[in-house]
């Protein structure tokens, strides 16, 4: 199903462990795609496409369904998905709910890393992140190995931390 084609009230949502997933992750990974699908209700969504439409889609479905948990699944490295990320950290904190939620990311097409919320808040603070990259530019490295905009930024010389 798709998360802003769905009633916040739909009887399924009640009560359920929601799956809210990138809409391309079943395409770039099928496998990873059919084990975290497993017994949860699965919303599909694209930012990229829909816009920042989610994060009241969101709260509405946590205020009125009320699940048991939410989990979202991405694929890391994208600047659009990140806000599924901030829209489930954003509606429980604006609803003032306790409600179980983990973060997860597909890594280079491969790995599943999971994502701590306090991760989510900080990237959507520039200059925290900014601040952690200059006190560790050796992350630049790991960075290489997963950017092609990065690898590019160094080939044509557009890189303003040197490690």
């Amino acid at each position: 199903m798709h998360l802003l084609s769905l009633w916040v009230k739909t009887p399924i949502l009640r009560g359920a462990h929601i799956l809210i997933v990138s809409e391309c992750l079943k395409y770039v990974n099928s496998k990873v795609w059919e084990s975290i699908c497993r017994g949860k209700v699965v919303l599909e969504a694209c930012p990229e496409r829909e816009g920042q439409s989610y994060y009241g889609k969101i709260a509405s479905i946590v205020r009125s369904s009320r699940p048991s948990k939410i989990t979202v699944v991405t694929v890391d490295g994208s600047p659009h998905c990140l806000q599924l990320h901030a829209a489930v950290n954003e509606a429980i904190y604006i609803l003032g709910e306790s409600i179980p939620h983990e973060h997860y990311v597909l890594v280079d097409a491969r790995d599943l890393v999971k994502i701590s919320p306090e991760a989510i808040r900080v990237a959507r603070y520039l200059s925290l992140v900014d601040k952690l990259v200059r006190e560790n530019p050796e992350i630049l490295k790991e960075l290489e190995k997963h950017s092609l905009e990065y690898r590019l930024a160094l080939r044509i010389g557009d890189i303003q931390i040197k490690i």
